[in-house]
């Protein structure tokens, strides 16, 4: 009798999260299934994930599977599954473009994208949203090149040293999930008493005013993670902020994001703090960055009022965070009578850290 059963699996650091990425056709087609089988591989529901490959944080329990695309116009198809280390939790309720990083560079390695000289665009449906973005690789001698010393590497924050850019163009992520940019109609909503911005640029968000907690927007993580009036206030407003943005009951779901903003203080467009929603987060999602920067290009809202907003109509917007900022590039189309998100590009980073055979319970 078999008692482990082995599928192939890579382990990857794509931006500042790490997951496994699997091939569509390696893991169950029944979704019931499939959440059973990631369960096991990641560990879940434990806090320490000591019993499989998740590293006992929201970061580095995430799961990318990839397959070829069924979209007209797209090379693959990429859905996330977020794993809740200490909850028997599988939610593809949002999408993560930290994990997309490491989506063109698997899909190469796998053999679904030929690689297309010295650089290589992979069209990405991204399936939690049905979406798309464009993600830029560099593959000299027809192999991904992930960092070394031939010039040309970046660093992000959050992420040591420096390694080859991946480069992400989301194209149409306004209202993905919730179906607007702002599903409840308006900029600004009061939740037990707090001013919030209901949002959707690619990952529903809720951004706050930190002072509107008593805090400053710029506490280190222990600090805010530990503090359980404050957890216990936050989720009663998202349970709220569920329903008005059309998720539903949100209560086992892990979205949408919480983001406390205040002003900027190293130079940057605003300061954040983000919850995940369950943890903080160490620095914020590729997608929760755009939107939470989409938010203060907004009259009215809290963060457009506490944001240092940049001129024009192509805007570099340095998201500040606990472990440095995120940039992200915001080009706005003012020619249909006001102003309407074009495109959203920024900078990633990319690693295969094993490819190999992951073994869960038969």
């Amino acid at each position: 009798m078999t008692e482990q059963i082995g599928i192939r699996c890579a382990l990857m650091r794509g931006g500042t999260s790490k997951g496994a990425y699997f091939l569509a056709s390696d893991l169950p087609e029944d979704t019931a299934a499939r959440d059973r089988v990631l369960l096991a591989v990641m560990g879940s529901p434990d806090p320490r994930q000591i019993d499989g490959v998740g590293g006992a944080h929201p970061l580095t329990s995430k799961v990318a599977v990839v397959s070829k695309s069924k979209r007209l116009g797209c090379d693959v198809d990429y859905l996330f599954l977020q794993i809740v280390p200490d909850k028997p939790i599988v939610s593809d309720a949002q999408n993560c473009g930290n994990i997309l990083a490491g989506v063109a560079p698997f899909a190469i390695e796998r053999g679904l994208v030929a690689p297309a000289g010295e650089r290589t665009t992979v069209r990405v449906h991204m399936v939690n949203s049905d979406s798309v973005a464009e993600v830029t690789v560099e593959t000299p001698g027809g192999r991904v090149r992930y960092g070394g010393d031939s010039g040309g590497e970046v660093a992000i924050d959050g992420v040591p040293g420096r390694h080859a850019p991946v480069v992400q163009a989301f194209l149409d992520t306004e209202g993905s999930t919730c179906g607007s940019l702002l599903p409840s109609g308006q900029a600004v909503d009061v939740i037990e008493g707090v001013p919030c911005t209901l949002i959707d640029n690619g990952m529903p968000v809720v951004v706050m005013p930190a002072e509107s907690f008593g805090l400053t927007g710029y506490e280190d993580n222990a600090a805010l993670d530990g503090n359980a009036a404050l957890r216990e206030r936050l989720e009663a407003i998202r349970l709220i902020a569920g329903e008005r943005m059309g998720l539903g009951d949100v209560r086992s779901q892990t979205v949408p994001k919480l983001t406390l903003v205040a002003p900027p203080r190293e130079g940057g467009m605003i300061a954040t703090r983000t919850f995940t929603p369950f943890s903080l987060h160490a620095s914020i999602g590729v997608l929760g960055a755009v939107t939470v920067a989409t938010a203060c290009l907004l009259d009215g809202t809290p963060g457009h009022a506490l944001a240092q907003v940049p001129d024009g109509l192509v805007k570099r917007c340095d998201v500040e965070h606990a472990s440095g900022r995120l940039t992200v590039e915001i080009e706005l189309d003012d020619t249909a009578g006001g102003l309407k998100l074009r495109r959203a590009a920024l900078v990633r980073t990319a690693r295969l850290l094993m490819d190999g055979t992951v073994f869960v319970p038969a």
